[in-house]
């Protein structure tokens, strides 16, 4: 994504478990806070969420009030959701852990977001902190933390990271026979590779480009 200037890393967004692995398409939620506390929901939502989603919630990083528990879990889960990414806090860790159900976000606190916030729009652009997300594009999660791909440059990432790991993967195998790595790395254009953009891209981030 370096490679292409596509600015989707989500900074201090983190699983629970280290070993959890999440990729699929965006379902967004964004939640707002309420005024006055009438019973809001911030889960009837999840019945219409599509199997292999990523629910990707905006609570616009609030660390005090949750929007995701164990029944949340159970029923992404039993439905066959990817996971679930917060700008935010969940709560009932126990729950996904036990289950296996990948959850990334800003940190695990106990109190309800039930009375304090609610869901304000589903499938509309959400934000990860800094980084944008639309309905549909893709999310990819693992125990380094979460990226974003917009939806219309899905191929353009899966060529260049294809290119970057091969080159790595020949980079291991040599420096493991004793290869030096600067010279492993130049033989296989390692910071080339990192470094080029695209033929004919110009400017910064990767939203408005083709």
């Amino acid at each position: 994504m370096d490679r292409l200037g596509i600015a989707g890393q989500a900074f201090g967004i983190a699983p629970l478990d280290r070993r959890f692995r999440l990729i699929g398409p965006a379902f967004t939620v964004r939640t707002i806070p309420v005024a006055t506390r009438a019973g809001a929901s911030v889960g009837d939502y999840i019945d219409e969420v599509p199997a292999g989603s990523v629910v990707v919630l905006d609570n616009g990083g609030r660390l005090d009030a949750t929007v995701w528990g164990d029944i949340l879990t159970i029923v992404a889960h039993r439905r066959g959701l990817a996971g679930t990414v917060i700008h935010g806090v969940c709560r009932d860790a126990a729950r996904s852990l036990e289950l296996e159900y990948p959850i990334f976000s800003r940190g695990i606190y106990m109190r309800t977001g039930k009375d304090r916030v609610r869901a304000d729009a589903y499938q509309v652009p959400v934000s990860l902190g800094e980084v944008r997300v639309e309905p549909g594009d893709m999310v990819a999660g693992d125990g380094d933390g979460v990226v974003v791909i917009p939806a219309a440059r899905v191929a353009d990432v899966l060529a260049a990271s294809s290119q970057i790991a091969e080159a790595e993967e020949r980079i291991r195998s040599e420096v493991e026979q004793g290869s030096r790595l600067d010279e492993a790395r130049k033989r296989h254009r390692y910071f080339q590779l990192q470094s080029d953009r695209l033929a004919g891209e110009t400017g910064q981030g990767g939203r408005d480009r083709d």
